[in-house]
């Protein structure tokens, strides 16, 4: 499914349709109309004497005041290019890195920026080639852009740094010429343009989200097969007591758990405990919180990817170049740490709810096996589950609530957006591993259960699960089994 840039709102779901598809992307005519006038605006502001604006015909940050002559603006835009590709550590998810590539051209496309149109077309022929510039996660403050992550994008542009295509990581004057283009000649303010923005932080936010609501969906359907495990109440996800809480999540969460455990046999039958535990309990409020923060993420990245975040600014119809604050990126920052805490929060309540399952109560054995002692069983790996839960509490101290001074003083707060988004990456991996092995304990323990049966739509979960990860008679080695219970989760449609 293809997507034409034509200003219209994009969506994180067309994201992924578009994604998953493999669709192509192009500019409207109106798209390249916008660029085109921009462009020849910044370009006859150019030929003025005396004019001035930052980061056109000045230098960078703390160096705002030197002014370059005419002669040297493409070199003062290449130089800018190669000078911020600073980026350590690892490198990042290359669908990350594709994402970064749709939302410049999306950012570029509103005609606000001076690119031309013939740099904003290979960072589309880059994207409809599978030609994937090599980012790092390390270096960039979330405040001034994302400076050093976009410049190693932009590198490949200008026919400097490393690509991947076909597989294979290369140099991206190599891929260059078995294309056939010739490395773009940057003209004034567009290293700016392209570097200037906050793309590595949404599109982190973009590939979040779309994790984000696969993991809530998966674990939803997983802590209801705990709940039949571990033969709990119903009257907790009841209509009437949800609703007068008055929290939408909430509320939506406890009808989820009524349709998928509609049905059951397990959870119709006489009860003889008065009450459960939190972590079966108040699964409404804690997923329905969660639930809640991700959509408040949500709406704000897709306001993101919207948006012109570049700076100096340029309004060709009244005349103005505005130089601004556009790349801040305090916005994604709030919502990324709060984003770690809500999928941190889901995986710790996961945690809890595997040792319940082990615990050797409500009728079942030790640690989910028939002989404990002589056998472990599932005990280590809620060892696993707690460790991971543990980093994760690490990891979801917010990193916004920093700020390190830089560009000698002239960038004085900065949002540290991109740490947060890079630590929220892992919470969400580490996320998925903790549910992995959550299915993997609720499915051996509701087989203590039988002969009664739970909902249709858990039983045809389970009956797909077991084609994968069998029931466990005595100890086995289980962290290939741990492995592919978390496969099978992210890898199947819920």
């Amino acid at each position: 499914m293809d997507y034409i840039v034509d200003g219209s709102e994009l969506t994180i779901n067309r994201i992924e349709e578009l994604r998953t598809s493999g669709g192509k992307i192009s500019l409207s005519d109106k798209a390249k109309e916008a660029i085109l006038k921009c462009r020849k605006f910044l370009d006859d502001k150019m030929t003025q004497e005396g004019e001035v604006h930052y980061g056109i015909n000045t230098g960078f940050g703390s160096l705002c005041n030197t002014v370059i002559s005419n002669e040297d603006l493409s070199t003062l835009q290449s130089n800018l290019v190669k000078s911020h590709a600073c980026g350590m550590g690892a490198e990042i998810n290359k669908e990350i890195t594709k994402l970064m590539l749709l939302l410049k051209v999306q950012g570029l496309s509103y005609g606000h920026s001076g690119c031309q149109l013939e740099t904003v077309q290979r960072l589309i022929d880059f994207y409809n080639n599978d030609i994937i510039p090599v980012v790092y996660e390390q270096g960039s403050l979330g405040a001034s852009g994302d400076l050093a992550p976009l410049a190693h994008m932009s590198l490949p542009l200008i026919g400097e740094g490393e690509v991947y295509y076909k597989g294979e990581k290369r140099p991206a004057i190599d891929v260059l010429n078995e294309m056939g283009w010739n490395p773009i000649k940057l003209k004034s303010k567009e290293g700016l343009a392209l570097l200037n923005g906050t793309q590595f932080m949404s599109a982190h936010g973009v590939h979040l989200s779309i994790e984000a609501l696969k993991y809530f969906g998966a674990l939803n359907l997983v802590a209801a097969i705990s709940l039949e495990a571990y033969d709990v109440r119903l009257n907790p996800f009841n209509a009437n007591v949800n609703e007068i809480r008055n929290q939408q999540g909430q509320i939506t969460v406890a009808k989820v758990f009524r349709d998928i455990l509609s049905g059951s046999e397990i959870i119709g039958r006489e009860k003889q405990h008065v009450q459960d535990p939190y972590s079966f309990r108040c699964i409404p409020q804690v997923h329905g919180a969660s639930l809640d923060a991700i959509e408040r993420a949500i709406t704000i990245f897709q306001r993101e990817i919207n948006a012109v975040t570049d700076n100096p600014t340029i309004f060709p119809d009244t005349g103005e170049i505005v130089s601004a604050g556009n790349f801040h990126g305090q916005p994604l920052a709030l919502q990324l740490d709060a984003l770690s805490i809500a999928i941190h929060e889901l995986a710790s309540i996961s945690e809890r709810r595997i040792f319940k399952l082990i615990s050797g109560t409500r009728g079942l054995p030790d640690f989910l096996v028939a002989n404990p002692g002589l056998n472990s069983g599932f005990m280590i790996p809620q060892y696993t589950a707690a460790s991971i839960v543990s980093q994760n509490k690490h990891l979801s101290n917010p990193a916004s609530t920093d700020s390190i001074d830089s560009s000698n003083g002239q960038e004085d707060h900065v949002s540290m957006g991109a740490n947060a988004a890079t630590k929220c990456y892992k919470i969400v991996e580490n996320a998925w591993s903790v549910l992995g092995i959550e299915l993997l304990n609720a499915a051996q323990a509701i087989e203590f259960r039988r002969p009664l049966k739970s909902s249709d739509s858990i039983e045809v979960l389970l009956e797909k699960y077991r084609k994968v990860v069998p029931f466990i008679e005595d100890d086995v080695y289980l962290h290939p089994l741990m492995k592919a219970s978390t496969k099978f989760l992210r890898t199947n449609e819920l």
